[in-house]
């Protein structure tokens, strides 16, 4: 059977690939070679590309989203020559960021990562639902970890992405996610003075079907716009702890 056109509508009714997809991959601004905390449950190698469409004031990656021309770029050559010999042992790549579903040559890169013999997490915000439908439909992630930074109301969302967001193209990737049977988590990371009680049980419901769902401390000291935060501190670990159990683990038990 010959093999089917990428560029093509897949049977699943995605979106076709756009050109720029099949002969480019972005730039890669950092590498991580080992992490044992990026894919739970697996070792994982990081990769991360530049540019963001949102500017959460608690970024603590705010360089490659604010300034990735003053990071060097790594050759995928190198970065691929270096990650080969630990197929097998290396369970899959994460693809972060910055928001890699802003690169036109996205699929390229989990393409060439899924060729050498790696699985492929992508790390997202999710504001860019069709890009997630996409690589899905052609098989190109086995993982999505997608960010939930607020309640879905225009103002929390605001203020805790820094910008306007558009609500319903996180509705649609949440929805998606949870109907696709792709694994996934959402994660959110939480301030007080943000995420309350009220708050967390509108996100709660919000993911209701989710596989995973975990909760993250925020920590005001690197953060990128420590004004915007406002005055407070941050949640304890033995407060996240209790969060957890009472929000998010009771919403799906973690695996």
């Amino acid at each position: 059977m010959p093999e089917a056109d990428p560029r093509l509508p897949s049977q699943s009714g995605a979106p076709a690939a756009p050109p720029g997809e099949l002969t480019a991959c972005p730039p890669l601004k950092g590498f991580l070679e080992t992490s044992f905390l990026d894919w739970r449950g697996s070792i994982a190698s990081v990769l991360f590309l530049p540019g963001c469409n949102f500017a959460c004031p608690y970024c603590h990656n705010h360089q490659l989203a604010a300034d990735p021309d003053s990071l060097m770029d790594l050759p995928l050559d190198d970065v691929l020559a270096r990650l080969k010999p630990f197929v097998g042992w290396v369970d899959g790549v994460v693809v972060s960021g910055g928001e890699p579903t802003l690169h036109p040559g996205l699929a390229n890169l989990c393409q060439r990562l899924k060729d050498t013999g790696f699985a492929v997490k992508l790390d997202t915000n999710g504001h860019r639902p069709e890009v997630i439908e996409r690589l899905a439909a052609r098989g190109l992630i086995d993982m999505v970890a997608m960010d939930l930074k607020a309640p879905l109301g225009d103002l929390a969302y605001r203020r805790a992405a820094g910008k306007p967001v558009n609500l319903d193209k996180l509705r649609r990737s949440i929805s998606f996610l949870i109907s696709s049977g792709l694994a996934h988590e959402f994660r959110s990371t939480i301030w007080p003075a943000w995420h309350g009680p009220e708050e967390l049980a509108a996100m709660a419901q919000a993911l209701t079907g989710a596989q995973a769902w975990t909760l993250q401390g925020l920590r005001p000291e690197s953060a990128w716009d420590q004004a915007a935060l406002g005055a407070g501190r941050a949640y304890t670990p033995q407060e996240l702890s209790q969060l957890q159990k009472t929000y998010a683990d009771t919403l799906a038990p973690r695996r």
